[in-house]
């Protein structure tokens, strides 16, 4: 029946496929085949669940290898070999070569689950009920993550109050001139704007599905006093910028800030599989036994390929790799794609996450579409989806990286020919 058992059975909430009409059977770097055999290139990256690529062969090695020896899979919290190697990898090669001295937690297996335990631990260390976000954030989409993300379409479907969250302007509102750190100095001392001190303040550095916004080593560095200053706790959601995506394998790294609460998902499972971690400076870890807990957030599985990705992390220097591949990427869209686009057109990025701001959603849809008539598979960001989100695999080929821009090139020039 194909694609049509999908039509007839699957729930209509089904999203990506709308946008990518095929059935996918395999995938190896960075490259998909539908079941015909076509082959597609992969800018989409799992939503930041692969920056590995598809099936890397030292994780699959490794994935296999635990299998055939009869693995324990699913061992909820209790002590397990794969978790403490994955623990101790973590804390010898990752945290404390950058001064990080945090405490780890098992959340559920996906992002959102990461950001409400984060929310739990703030709101039970402070003793406040709100948390201030950033316009634009997403989060995730359980209630209290739900809560903090500003997708109108998102909240709509809540069907209840998405209540304690407040929402603070980001520093590129109002024409990118907007005060944010004033702003919330003034609500914060004027016994009459109606807002309390919250326990917490959550951001992710680079706004993803906000539209590729970078906020700046100055705004990061401000915003770290400010929570010093009043008693408030900083939340990084490393979920999709993190593991090295910005060029550094935390996102928060570039400003020399220390967070208190740290969110990670997506590629830290390294192989697409589902794992969620929170980490926290010590002295918040007042928790008591089974508090916080999940069915899933002990898969063995995900802890193998955790720590596989890891090792090629630090083996491969895969960061160093990412500042590389920035510049390449940079260097392509401001000379052959930035003198394509109107005034009003912006490019932004990091490392390699970067948006194009076609500024109007109906635009940006057609290049999406084109794109994926010549076998580039890419996503769209931001207010009204009007950005093209470039997010392939960190450790992508440099001819395949370079293919796809000129995909994009392509496209762009197209529609723009189409549209006059």
């Amino acid at each position: 029946m194909g694609k049509e058992v999908f039509e007839k059975y699957e729930s209509n909430i089904r999203g990506y496929c709308r946008k990518w009409p095929v059935e996918l059977v395999s995938a190896k770097g960075s490259i998909y085949k539908d079941v015909n055999g076509n082959e597609y290139l992969d800018f989409f990256d799992g939503a930041g669940a692969l920056n590995y690529g598809h099936n890397p062969e030292y994780i699959k090695a490794k994935l296999i290898e635990y299998l055939q020896n009869d693995g324990i899979v699913h061992s909820l919290d209790m002590y397990a070999l794969p978790k403490e190697k994955f623990i101790d990898y973590f804390e010898n090669k990752i945290l404390k070569p950058r001064n990080l001295e945090y405490k780890i937690a098992f959340a559920g297996p996906t992002g959102t689950n990461a950001v409400e335990l984060a929310l739990k631990l703030a709101r039970k260390v402070k003793g406040k009920p709100d948390i201030w976000a950033f316009t634009g954030a997403f989060h995730g989409m359980t209630l209290g993550a739900l809560s903090l993300t500003t997708e109108q379409a998102a909240r709509d479907a809540a069907g209840v109050p998405l209540n304690n969250t407040v929402h603070i302007p980001a520093p590129y509102s109002m024409g990118g001139n907007f005060d944010t750190i004033a702003y919330m100095k003034e609500i914060l001392e004027d016994d009459h704007s109606g807002y309390g001190k919250p326990s917490a303040i959550i951001i992710e550095t680079v706004q993803q599905e906000g539209g590729i916004y970078v906020f700046s080593e100055q705004f990061l560095q401000d915003l770290r006093a400010f929570c010093d200053e009043n008693d408030i706790l900083l939340i990084c959601d490393e979920i999709q910028i993190g593991c090295s995506r910005s060029g550094t394998f935390f996102s928060f790294e570039r400003a020399n800030i220390v967070p208190d609460i740290v969110c990670m998902s997506k590629s830290i499972g390294g192989y697409g599989l589902p794992l969620a971690i929170t980490l926290f400076k010590k002295d918040l870890d007042v928790f008591k036994p089974g508090e916080h807990n999940g069915t899933f957030r002990g898969c063995q599985l995900s802890m193998v390929s955790a720590l596989a990705a890891l090792e090629m992390t630090v083996n491969e220097d895969i960061p160093n790799k990412v500042k590389q591949k920035e510049k390449m990427v940079k260097e392509y869209l401001e000379r052959e794609i930035k003198p394509l686009l109107s005034d009003n057109m912006e490019i932004r990025g990091i490392g390699l996450t970067w948006g194009i701001d076609f500024k109007d959603g109906k635009m940006a849809r057609e290049v999406l579409d084109e794109c994926f008539k010549k076998n580039l598979i890419i996503e769209l960001a931001g207010r009204e989806d009007s950005v093209l989100k470039i997010m392939p695999s960190l450790v992508i080929a440099d001819e395949l990286l370079l293919k796809g821009l000129e995909i994009i090139k392509k496209a762009t020039m197209k529609v723009l020919k189409n549209r006059k």
